[in-house]
């Protein structure tokens, strides 16, 4: 008897892990970029919020995310319900002290920031941003309790010489900080040549680079299937549904089309 007790009681457990599996929700994740007025970012968080209440079922999937340009955090926030999170677009990769012009890990987490991209193309393309300055960063962020979104991505040279794995195999490698975990990292794969270009990878180039993502993350983090991957680069509602159904696709880190309540809200509903 003891014997089908114990039976029993390890496929309930199966099925609970399974169940956990199942319910991993997509993040939509909305990277405002250097856009808007104060008023405008106001009026597009109240747009986000309206558009979720008046379908709520987009919930049972999908966690909400948005990172406004910094100073329209604070108020950005006065506007967000309990069902979008609020994310920062960098920060530095020093606690306090003299660095003009930087906005702090503490200080983000003070504002009530929960996440922050960090290392997106245009970071690493404009301001010549490092792996290892990333790394730091992400380190940093993780100590003052914020999750980063770490953006890796190949530039289109890169991928038509067949060097998008190792390019992105090295980022990971580089911009991940020790302590890393599926509870305080998510990864956003970018590839550059369809960032704001019109263009989207192929559903065949995602999986690829998201199955290959996975296995480097299985390598050094615990528990790394529920690690969320993102997908960014010009996704929009209507090819949200086809990346959304690519395995290991775990959400979206959206640029232009987060700009729009109905098409942030659009992509969500569309897978």
């Amino acid at each position: 008897m003891a014997y089908v007790f114990f039976i029993l009681f390890m496929l309930i457990r199966v099925h609970a892990w399974f169940k956990k599996e199942e319910m991993m929700k997509r993040l939509i994740a909305g990277n405002w970029k250097m856009n808007g007025t104060m008023s405008a970012a106001i009026k597009l968080a109240q747009g986000i919020v309206e558009a979720i209440q008046n379908d709520s079922k987009v919930l049972e999937n999908n966690d909400f995310l948005v990172c406004p340009p910094f100073h329209h955090i604070v108020p950005v926030q006065a506007e967000l319900s309990m069902a979008v999170s609020l994310g920062a677009q960098d920060c530095s990769p020093y606690e306090v002290g003299a660095y003009t012009g930087d906005v702090s890990a503490a200080m983000l987490k003070d504002v009530n920031c929960d996440y922050v991209i960090l290392g997106h193309s245009e970071r690493r393309e404009y301001y010549v941003e490092s792996n290892d300055l990333i790394r730091q960063k992400a380190a940093i962020a993780h100590e003052n309790g914020l999750i980063a979104i770490i953006c890796v991505g190949e530039t289109e040279a890169q991928r038509e010489a067949g060097e998008e794995q190792e390019v992105v195999g090295k980022q990971l490698a580089e911009s991940l900080p020790e302590g890393a975990t599926a509870q305080n990292t998510v990864i956003a794969y970018e590839p550059v040549w369809a960032i704001g270009t019109g263009k989207t990878a192929t559903t065949d180039d995602i999986a690829a680079m998201h199955d290959f993502i996975r296995g480097q993350l299985k390598a050094k983090i615990d528990n790394a299937d529920t690690l969320r991957i993102l997908y960014g680069g010009s996704v929009k509602p209507s090819n949200a549904a086809e990346i959304f159904a690519v395995d290991n696709v775990n959400g979206a880190l959206i640029g232009g089309a987060s700009l729009k309540p109905e098409d942030f809200i659009g992509i969500a509903t569309a897978g």
